[in-house]
């Protein structure tokens, strides 16, 4: 029988050191709140492949979506041959997402994939450079993402320079001293310091904070928050790719705000467990992008489309 110390002594040989793991557990096999080991051991999974995972491992739904799928085709690129997944995909998230106003998606593959997309959108749209973010918020590993993200360890180390024209605030936190009312002085600050407001294409937030430590953003916060985007023509970008998709007892976290954004990204639970992540917004922005300007060659895959219908 194969162990799990057998397959540590394998991974430390096979896989690059930078990829860490929290158990020297490997799976097995896994049936909705609970994972086996290779060595027959139970488990209930609380990870959830870091908040992917809120249908349970293999729903049955999402398991048949998949399976059909597969039989018909598994890629072809959305942009060398669509597929009706994709639209259909898009016309449910349109008509959930919050707000009035008409809405298109755009669907990718990672989380991180989404908020570097929802900044290109911001930028086409504004004609400007610059992006306020917050410290504590953790946004992806891309470059773009990264120097979005703030905090330093364990991502950030060893990898900059990052791109420029990126800007942090704190986040109000009252556990930590930082009021309301300190975390807008600080963007006014920015305003005044570092870039005029007339040069920052968009403002990002997670409505609760994942990696920062699962802090909400007080409501009267995001709601002054808007008022100061509309105030100065800045976008607000709602990060919702681990508290959205229903984790927090709405469809959207922002919607317990009341709070309306620009965009928003998604991903991780969309899809109970296939990647594909998506930022959906209002269509004049979301169609400032011209065309060619966005996608990917599985970006928005027949299988994960299947997948998050299914969800």
């Amino acid at each position: 029988m194969t162990t799990n110390s057998d397959l540590l002594a394998r991974r430390n040989q096979a896989v690059a050191r930078g990829v860490a793991n929290m158990h020297n557990l490997y799976a097995d096999r896994a049936e909705n709140t609970e994972i086996w080991d290779v060595e027959g051991k139970r488990y209930i999974d609380f990870a959830g492949g870091i908040g992917v995972l809120n249908t349970g491992h293999r729903h049955a739904k999402v398991m048949a979506a998949v399976q059909a799928q597969m039989e018909r085709y598994t890629h072809t690129c959305f942009q060398v041959m669509p597929y009706e997944p994709y639209v259909a995909l898009a016309e449910r998230l349109n008509a959930l997402a919050p707000g009035d106003a008409p809405k298109k998606s755009l669907f990718l593959t990672t989380g991180a994939e989404a908020v570097e997309n929802a900044v290109k959108i911001a930028r086409a749209y504004t004609g400007r450079p610059a992006i306020i973010a917050f410290n504590g918020g953790y946004h992806g590993r891309t470059m773009m993402t990264l120097a979005i993200t703030g905090k330093v360890a364990p991502y950030k180390v060893g990898f900059g320079p990052f791109p420029a024209e990126i800007y942090h605030a704190p986040f109000p936190i009252e556990l930590h001293g930082i009021s309301v009312e300190q975390s807008l002085a600080a963007v006014q600050s920015i305003f005044k310091t570092d870039v005029e407001p007339e040069r920052v294409a968009a403002i990002i937030i997670e409505p609760v904070q994942g990696e920062g430590g699962f802090y909400t953003a007080p409501f009267d916060f995001l709601q002054s928050l808007r008022a100061l985007c509309d105030q100065h023509g800045i976008l607000l970008i709602a990060d919702e790719v681990q508290a959205g998709a229903g984790r927090t007892g709405k469809m959207f976290a922002m919607e317990h705000s009341g709070v309306v954004p620009d965009l928003t990204t998604l991903a991780k639970s969309i899809a109970g467990g296939f990647p594909i992540s998506a930022v959906v917004g209002r269509a004049d922005i979301m169609d400032s992008v011209g065309p060619g300007g966005l996608g990917g060659t599985y970006a928005g895959s027949p299988l994960g489309c299947a997948a998050a219908l299914a969800v």
